[in-house]
């Protein structure tokens, strides 16, 4: 550690205050049926009597697991693994319990996730009971990726049935909620899991701590910690420390020091995470001198330098520009016992490139590889900084020559490139790109506008990624469902849903059918904006007119606490 030492476009024409009415909405509903995730558990689950096929009929997969994980030749045995299970269980075989929970596990890990549920369903009417350990994965990952009201589904359908449900499978559905909604809707939810069971515990109340400072702030979050102690509840460090994280959050850094050194008086001793929360804080404010007395207290087993502090140093000095620093504690952590990993040289990279400095950038990312260290996301993110200094061509040169030494498609590659710089709000150093890659032969395809419309949106860039359709017909190019699905999710996450309508009306106009998942969308958005009796309201039209499936409407009235609006 002795390194240590030396645009946003404003929307024209914004909507009236007015109160929304959804009656223009139903007229434009088409008659039709869609497909629901979740059908599978309710046709499966709903028989009392499962046939097990005899011993000798069970199947074993082909290998899928052999090579580097998420390359494209994986990728394409996990799927031919998938739908060979699905064929021969289809036939009446069983599948093999390792072989089926190890599936169901790695197409969680790739992002598979109606896969994985499908996996479920299959092992579930082959009559294998899933054991609570791979059930709980497959709720984490749907929690993770926003799919709270299919997790709620699953472990409500799967309890009917006498399948396993615990603190941790319950906490899965609790994180979800306070990472991809609000707070009083957690807190309603926690009342009715209680009621069903649940006995709240120290990450229960950490999560709902953390959704409390970033929605109301640390001195309410801190509030609620009063309230959980009062009502017998018992936080331990971690909840602390998500204070801790709170007040560093706002720039209370004097309050956090204060609050750190109290901690013993609450009756806990600092760990390596509580240390590392206010290092970050210290180092990213230049405080230098306080950060190496902070280092100094690092030497016990339960506050020994991570990976995190490392990280920590590395990023907060490349940030100051001290960049020959930065790479003596690369250096260091090479002679200790920590691997870096791509989250260690991209904030290098990522001031080389902000200071336009090519031929280092170019150096460091050949220490890089040679080091065994593969690019990420953010590596990406950190490359397109070059466009802000008008190294346009300079940085899609460095990305191509990345591209060819991936283990997949250019046009793959190409892009995961453009989605990566969306996701992180670098949407205009995306469309620089994209116009490079189009010449060298890239042709965008319609998750890679759809990944456009999502990063204008994110930026609040609404008026934009409406054009984005403009662009797509300008060059003969046919926008489908899922890029107004796009475009209408990016809407409501940016709380205009009064929009989302008007390209709703837009995409019937030009003889698009909706699906489920448009439907979805919208009355998600609703409730998301506290619009519960409209939501409940279009959500009962949707039902009657036999758009949505009756486990999508389940699902949507479970997870948004309906059922006494609709009544």
């Amino acid at each position: 550690m002795t390194t240590l030492v030396n645009s946003v476009s404003p929307l024209k024409n914004p909507c009236s205050e007015s109160p929304r009415k959804a009656c223009g909405f139903f007229s434009h509903v088409p008659n039709i049926h869609s497909f629901s995730l979740n059908s599978g558990f309710t046709r499966v689950l709903a028989s009392t009597q499962i046939t097990i096929s005899p011993k000798d009929s069970v199947l074993t997969l082909p290998n899928w697991k052999s090579g580097k994980k998420f390359s494209r030749s994986w990728e394409v045995r996990l799927n031919d693994a998938f739908f060979d299970m699905e064929f021969l269980v289809n036939k009446g075989r069983k599948p093999d319990v390792t072989q089926a929970t190890q599936l169901l596990y790695d197409l969680c890990k790739a992002c598979k996730l109606k896969k994985a549920i499908r996996v479920m369903e299959m092992m579930v009417s082959s009559g294998i009971i899933p054991d609570a350990a791979s059930y709980t994965f497959l709720v984490n990952h749907l929690c993770k990726k926003g799919n709270i009201g299919y997790a709620m589904q699953l472990v409500d359908k799967m309890g009917e049935y006498g399948y396993p449900t615990n603190t941790v499978t319950y906490n899965s559905l609790v994180r979800g909620l306070c990472m991809h909604g609000n707070l009083n809707q957690s807190l309603q939810f926690l009342d009715r899991l209680v009621r069903k069971g649940l006995v709240p515990n120290e990450f229960t109340y950490s999560f709902l701590l953390e959704a409390a400072y970033k929605e109301r702030g640390a001195n309410e979050a801190m509030k609620l910690l009063d309230e959980i102690i009062a009502k017998g509840g018992r936080p331990n460090l971690v909840s602390y420390n998500v204070l801790l994280t709170g007040l560093c959050k706002e720039g209370r850094t004097k309050e956090a020091i204060r609050f750190f050194r109290s901690l013993p008086s609450k009756g806990f001793s600092a760990n390596v995470v509580s240390y590392n929360i206010l290092l970050r804080s210290l180092c990213y404010e230049g405080r230098w001198d306080e950060a190496n007395e902070l280092l100094a207290e690092m030497d016990g087993d339960d506050r020994s330098p991570s990976m995190v502090t490392y990280n920590i140093l590395i990023s907060s000095l490349a940030l100051h520009g001290r960049i020959d620093h930065a790479l003596g504690v690369l250096d260091e952590m090479m002679r200790g016992h920590f691997k870096p990993t791509a989250a260690s040289y991209n904030p290098i990279i990522a001031r080389l490139c902000k200071e336009g400095k090519v031929d280092l950038v170019v150096k460091c990312l050949d220490l890089m590889i040679y080091r065994r260290c593969g690019p990420n996301e953010g590596t990406y993110n950190a490359i397109a900084l070059l466009c802000e200094g008008g190294k346009v061509q300079e940085a899609f040169s460095i990305i191509q020559s990345l591209g060819n030494k991936q283990n997949c498609s250019t046009h793959d590659f190409y892009k995961g490139v453009i989605t990566g710089l969306c996701k992180k709000g670098n949407t205009y150093a995306a469309f620089q790109l994209l116009y490079e890659m189009t010449k060298s032969g890239f042709t965008p395809d319609s998750y890679t506008y759809s990944s456009l419309i999502r990063g204008l949106c994110i930026e609040g860039m609404l008026d934009e990624a409406m054009e984005i359709f403009t662009v797509m017909e300008e060059h003969e190019y046919r926008p489908d469902v899922d890029n107004f699905n796009a475009l209408i999710l990016g809407f409501c996450k940016s709380q205009r849903t009064d929009l989302s309508f008007e390209v709703f009306e837009m995409m019937l106009e030009k003889g698009y059918m909706p699906n489920e998942t448009t439907y979805t969308i919208i009355v998600e958005g609703l409730a998301h904006e506290d619009e519960l009796e409209l939501a409940a309201e279009v959500l009962k039209q949707l039902h009657l007119l036999e758009v949505l499936s009756q486990n999508t409407f389940e699902r949507l009235v479970m997870q948004y606490d309906l059922e006494d609006i609709l009544v």
